[in-house]
């Protein structure tokens, strides 16, 4: 999820997404106490809140991210951004989320970058994720803003960044329809997991739903993408997916816990 600032929200490369929700433009800034009630309509004990960072510079930034966990009254945990242009200081940066911020991830938004996650910008930040004891969270799949796709296909880019870091952990989050099965292949042979933000549950692929029944539900993440869903409309159709106990709170709550060590 992501608690947005005006020039996020507003930016004219999310205009398809807003079409596709009918969300409008934000006239003012988004109170952080509309986000902690969405959460706790829905039930939310903790929010993955991240920051985002592109070639233009941060459109919510490591320190909005702190402020606004501040703010939330513990259900919001920061996941750093970076600027992959600067890798020397993108790692400084990283570093001072996690120790200084108590930030518990790095996420990469690739397409928008325009720069696959195998590119040589990336691969400090990896190392140092390593390091670090967190997760790389990345983007998977097509490309809802309007900004080409290519980057998101986890074979071979995400396939090949498992290999290269073992030790990483990486967290793809948006599903990566239309290239699912091919996410499921990667998230078998590594240490990579998926997340189901962006999609409402009555969305998810097929092959998705069964993986997370069976011998996936290790592997699958709850997310949303706030505000684009709210935690409320993305958990509307849950039981339709005919998960087990087990399944269902390794999905909601276990994984996450067990991956981000919240």
């Amino acid at each position: 999820m992501q608690h947005p600032t005006l020039r996020h929200s507003n930016h004219e490369m999310f205009e398809s997404l807003r079409r596709w929700t009918g969300q409008g433009l934000l006239k003012e800034p988004l109170p952080v106490g509309a986000t902690v009630a969405a959460m706790a309509a829905a039930g939310v004990e903790v929010g993955l809140c991240a920051a985002w960072y592109g070639p233009q510079g941060p459109l919510i930034s490591n320190d909005e991210v702190a402020s606004f966990v501040s703010q939330s009254d513990g259900l919001m945990r920061g996941v750093a951004g970076a600027d992959l242009t600067r890798p020397v200081q993108a790692v400084r940066e990283l570093r001072r989320a996690v120790k200084e911020l108590d930030f518990v991830a790095l996420r990469v938004v690739p397409w928008l970058w325009e720069l696959p996650p195998t590119d040589r910008l990336y691969y400090p930040l990896y190392a140092a994720c390593v390091d670090l004891g967190i997760p790389f969270c990345t983007q998977v799949g097509h490309t809802g803003p309007l900004r080409p796709s290519e980057t998101g296909r986890p074979i071979p880019y995400i396939d090949q960044v498992a290999l290269d870091f073992p030790e990483l952990t990486i967290v793809c989050g948006h599903i990566g329809y239309p290239w699912t099965t091919e996410m499921i292949a990667v998230a078998d042979k590594h240490a990579v997991f998926i997340d189901t933000s962006a999609y409402t549950a009555r969305r998810y692929p097929r092959e998705l739903v069964e993986y997370t029944r069976g011998r996936g539900r290790r592997k699958v993440l709850f997310g949303t993408n706030y505000p684009m869903i709210t935690p409320a409309q993305a958990l509307e159709h849950l039981g339709d997916l005919d998960l087990d106990e087990e399944a269902t709170e390794l999905f909601l709550a276990g994984n996450a816990r067990r991956v981000f060590t919240l």
